[in-house]
């Protein structure tokens, strides 16, 4: 099989293991290209991600006069797939 080029720039694109799914991804960063079945296997593991860090979140505390600010929070990922295109 060929390898496949990227539609905008033309640069040959590599093979790339996303989670347990295997994508072709432009080394200038210009996309992927997976298949259907690929797709499928990377939205469930976006699924299980979600619902898993359901649990982690916590209440609201009360605010009192002797509060202090909280540290700054670290960049949260908005979805587990952005954390495998860093």
């Amino acid at each position: 099989m060929d390898p496949l080029s990227c539609p905008r720039c033309g640069a040959e694109m590599h093979d790339r293991i996303v989670g347990q799914a295997s994508v072709s991804q432009c080394p200038d960063g210009h996309g992927v290209f997976l298949s259907r079945a690929e797709l499928g296997t990377l939205i469930e593991s976006e699924t299980d991600w979600h619902r898993g860090t359901s649990q982690h979140t916590a209440p609201m505390p009360k605010i009192t006069a002797d509060m202090t600010a909280p540290p700054a929070a670290t960049k949260r990922t908005r979805a587990w797939i952005e954390t495998l295109f860093d």
